[in-house]
């Protein structure tokens, strides 16, 4: 596995669902110069711990805005099974009402670039990709500055749910970093 932080983040232009409509070409880029991103995979729609994880980075989207960040999801779903997806109460297994943009990477390009595209499979002689099971997204989260670059990056296996109050800390750091120019100590927190 790569490393991304240092580099800038790798650009895509793909389908999502944006504010419950369908985008044809979103793309992080329009965020360079605006706001920092954090840009996270889940694996799969329509699963427990992928529901637990949308829901808590939902449930902390004002926070994220406070310190200048968006929130943008991505997995190899379509954007059809997004939209469906978004369209089950929460109550029932759904992300009914989540706030923020999801990604499809059905081709699964934005995850081989971002080095999260977990099963086995390799490009043949003629450039297709094969594949021996089945590929979805690790759980791989990326915060991204203003300049798109990536400062941070964590990628957990699919059991393995992350830690939404410390995304929001490393969002609250690179916020402080950015407004003070102040670096920010092991086990910084906005608090002090």
């Amino acid at each position: 596995m790569a490393h991304l932080v240092g580099r800038k983040a790798p650009h895509f232009s793909s389908s999502a669902i944006v504010n419950g409509s369908f985008s044809k070409d979103f793309s992080l880029d329009q965020f360079i110069g605006k706001s920092n991103v954090l840009f996270f995979f889940y694996p799969k729609s329509f699963t427990s711990l992928c529901q637990s994880e949308l829901q808590a980075f939902d449930v902390c989207i004002d926070a994220f805005k406070a310190v200048d960040t968006v929130v943008v999801g991505c997995s190899t779903d379509t954007s059809d099974v997004h939209k469906a997806y978004m369209n089950v109460p929460q109550s029932e297994g759904g992300i009914a009402g989540i706030q923020y943009p999801l990604v499809s990477d059905a081709n699964k390009t934005i995850s081989t670039n971002y080095d999260v595209l977990s099963g086995d499979y390799d490009y043949g002689d003629d450039g297709l990709l094969s594949a021996d099971s089945d590929m979805v997204a690790l759980r791989g989260l990326f915060l991204i500055d203003k300049t798109g670059m990536v400062q941070h990056q964590l990628i957990n296996f699919y059991a393995l749910g992350r830690s939404v109050d410390e995304a929001l800390r490393m969002a609250s750091a690179l916020h402080h970093l950015q407004t003070h120019g102040e670096g920010c100590p092991a086990n910084w927190t906005p608090a002090g």
